[in-house]
């Protein structure tokens, strides 16, 4: 089932412009309580700092994350068609200059990834059926992330309930709450 949809920037200087989205099985824009809720979180641990957005898909996040102050950011999304979508934001939304959009499987990405040293956020928000059928990369994900994030950095997965949360690697995890959805949020350099 494909429905249309729009979907509103809730604050900073890209409030109330608003992305068309065609919302599918796979794809589920976050929704506007949990983008609030999140970046409210976060709060000034947002502006000056890289922003990841992991699994990109329509690129609210990011671009939200812009809207907000923060440095840059990138967008990972393997998708041409929505990638395509999120270069066509940041250009209407004439922020290009502070968003790169990379077309790649973000398992194979995270290898080569080398982050500067100072502290970024990463917001990983996979398709869901990568949370079933490929559960153990998933993880692996996570956990390189850990290993290579500077301290400071905030790291936060979006799931669903019914996600295997005990298998996050580490300790430490901030879990939040909002209807079916859930956020887990780790900072490095925190006691794992």
């Amino acid at each position: 089932m494909k429905e249309k949809t729009q979907v509103r920037i809730v604050a900073g200087e890209l409030r109330g412009r608003r992305l068309t989205v065609t919302v599918t099985p796979e794809l589920r824009p976050t929704p506007q309580m949990v983008r609030e809720a999140f970046f409210s979180i976060l709060g000034d641990a947002i502006p000056d700092r890289p922003f990841f957005d992991v699994f990109a898909g329509t690129g609210v996040i990011g671009l939200e994350a812009i809207g907000r102050g923060a440095k840059n950011a990138t967008f990972l999304e393997r998708d041409f068609q929505l990638a395509g979508q999120i270069d066509r934001y940041l250009k209407e939304f004439e922020v290009a200059d502070r968003g790169v959009v990379l077309r790649s499987d973000v398992y194979r990405w995270i290898e080569r990834w080398q982050p500067a040293g100072e502290p970024v956020n990463v917001f990983v928000s996979p398709p869901f059926a990568d949370l079933k059928n490929r559960l153990d990369a998933f993880i692996g994900l996570i956990a390189t992330f850990q290993t290579k994030l500077p301290p400071g950095s905030v790291l936060t997965v979006q799931a669903e309930t019914g996600f295997a949360e005990e298998r996050l690697p580490g300790a430490s995890w901030d879990r939040r709450q909002y209807g079916r959805n859930l956020l887990f949020l780790w900072v490095a350099g925190s006691v794992a």
